[in-house]
């Protein structure tokens, strides 16, 4: 998947925000304030034994999977610092005690100079509680609200709710929680599901009559071009999402999929579908 955003902008000679996803798994990299660091989004741990809680589905454990999974990617990119766009656990409350132990081992794993950013979200409860205080925790982690923040040139935010300004003033803006997925059928008739990637710009539609983004410049001035979005497919491989090119699908963002403009979508090894209404 070609990254459009690498190149300069016309007459400025700067290189514009880049996020550049790994080929063949749910995370990106990108330069943050100067930082070489690894995104990604919907860990969702714990989410077996919420399985068995909430549907009486009994699944084995894939948390040391998952870890694994994880610190291979943290070994294969070098990054110095991780960010999680939200929903790092799976309970909507205090987590259990299976989802904060495998969080807990989990970041026991990480090297003691890796700085985690987490941003909450609504699966994540009161997590800046224990998280950022744990004794056993060599790694430096930040807790930020789910509407956001600005991280240099990027915005992150979760996208359960309305972004916060700063996110919005970003060039560029990740978010999480829609877990974008699409069918694809073969010549048979028979159908797989796999995660995407969906990469445009956003529209101005839903934001623009919102008091709180009085006065962003692109919301207002129609000749400046606004910023580049990417939703981030889901981290865990269990916890399905939004089929995004099948009819009646509803976005679970409150901004989705009306502040998406030309969103083309790309599976995980980088094949690009086109438009991903039209896929």
């Amino acid at each position: 998947m070609r990254d459009e955003s690498r190149r300069s902008e016309p007459g400025t000679g700067s290189t514009p925000a880049a996020v550049d996803p790994v080929p063949g798994e749910p995370a990106a990299t990108a330069t943050i304030e100067g930082d070489h660091a690894l995104l990604l989004t919907d860990y969702h741990a714990g989410y077996e034994a919420g399985l068995r809680y909430e549907r009486g589905v009994d699944v084995p454990s894939r948390a040391p999977d998952r870890r694994e999974r994880l610190l291979a990617l943290l070994e294969r990119t070098g990054p110095d610092r991780l960010v999680v766009l939200g929903d790092l656990m799976h309970s909507i409350g205090d987590p259990g005690g299976a989802e904060r132990g495998e969080l807990e081992v989990l970041f026991e794993s990480f090297a003691g100079d890796l700085e985690v950013t987490v941003v909450k979200g609504n699966h994540d409860g009161r997590i800046e509680t224990w998280l950022a205080d744990s004794d056993d925790i060599g790694a430096t982690i930040t807790v930020v609200p789910g509407e956001g923040i600005a991280l240099g040139d990027i915005g992150v935010c979760h996208g359960h709710t309305w972004p916060s300004r700063a996110v919005l003033e970003s060039e560029m803006v990740c978010l999480g929680h829609e877990h974008p997925c699409v069918r694809l059928e073969d010549e048979i008739g028979g159908s797989r599901v796999e995660r995407a990637w969906l990469r445009g710009r956003l529209d101005p539609e839903p934001f623009r009559d919102r008091p709180e983004y009085e006065g962003v410049s692109w919301l207002e001035d129609a000749d400046e071009t606004p910023p580049r979005v990417v939703v981030v497919p889901a981290f865990n491989d269990l916890v399905g999402g939004t089929w995004i090119n099948v009819a009646g699908q509803s976005f679970l963002s409150p901004f989705l999929p009306t502040g998406l403009a030309g969103a083309e979508a790309y599976l995980l090894d980088g094949t690009r579908l086109g438009p991903y209404e039209s896929v």
